[in-house]
């Protein structure tokens, strides 16, 4: 697939990955539409890259279906839409005590939003014969996040609509990918900028996840691991289950042991 005079939306572009993503389209020479629930911050990247910003919530099929509604009229059928929003609530204590309300936000953020979007560009696409449907899900999608049972199970939600779409719509000229990252330095592990996390091994820049995501696009891969060594991961797990499950409770427990919780924004300093 090549960027160039594509017309890409993303959503969630106003900051981190979204931003980042957006930049690496643009610089490859799609029109990218910036869109995100801060009307401001999406108006910023949008300019900085030559695109087009609106504000969105994609957790609502009315806005996602005006917007992509707005950005035919404006640019032209969309050529690739990047479901990127995201968010990460963390658990006060069991594996099931995060309120009705975060596990509600997480579906709706993690895979209804993915649903909207297809809803909104698929059938376009298929009457073209062509098309490129991204999701971000997370290494928690095929492995597990400690500390977070409602992102991961979401997330695991994210990459069986990735392979439904895939299996569904791959022979009618649709491409499907899902992004799969472990951690990245954004404000959702507690970075206000990218350069704080240089010095961690495992934690991406947002500039080199974006071109990592964007080359693997450029050849069409299904499952994108920006972090190589999740592969090796996922690997372990589906041979060794048991033992895998094991190494997860120990990690877990020392991570308990050292700071006294699983707050995201700290944890991934000790992973």
């Amino acid at each position: 697939m090549d960027f160039n005079r594509k017309i890409a939306i993303i959503t969630g572009a106003g900051h981190g990955i979204g931003a980042a993503l957006a930049r690496e389209f643009a610089a490859r020479g799609a029109r990218v539409a910036v869109a995100d629930l801060n009307e401001t911050a999406a108006k910023s990247v949008a300019q900085e890259i030559g695109g087009i910003a609106f504000k969105c919530d994609a957790t609502l099929e009315g806005d996602i279906q005006a917007l992509v509604a707005l950005v035919e009229a404006e640019l032209g059928p969309v050529d690739i839409f990047f479901s990127n929003a995201g968010i990460c609530l963390g658990e006060p204590g069991h594996a099931a005590s995060a309120p009705n309300s975060t596990w509600q936000a997480c579906w709706d953020v993690h895979v209804m939003a993915h649903v909207y979007a297809t809803r909104a560009v698929l059938p376009g696409m298929i009457g073209r014969g062509d098309g490129y449907l991204v999701q971000m899900a997370s290494a928690a999608g095929v492995l597990n996040q400690i500390g977070d049972a409602a992102y991961s199970t979401t997330k695991h939600a994210a990459v069986g609509f990735s392979e439904a779409l895939s299996i569904t719509h791959g022979d009618q000229g649709i491409k499907v990918s899902v992004a799969c990252p472990q951690y990245v330095a954004t404000s959702m592990l507690g970075y206000d900028e990218p350069t704080q996390a240089s010095s961690l091994p495992g934690v991406l820049n947002p500039t080199v996840l974006a071109q990592r995501v964007a080359d693997a696009m450029e050849v069409e891969t299904f499952m994108i691991l920006p972090h190589p060594d999740v592969a090796d991961y996922m690997i372990f797990k589906a041979s060794h289950y048991k033992k895998w499950l094991g190494a997860m409770r120990k990690l877990r427990a020392k991570i308990i042991t050292k700071l006294g919780s699983t707050k995201l924004a700290e944890m991934h300093k000790l992973i």
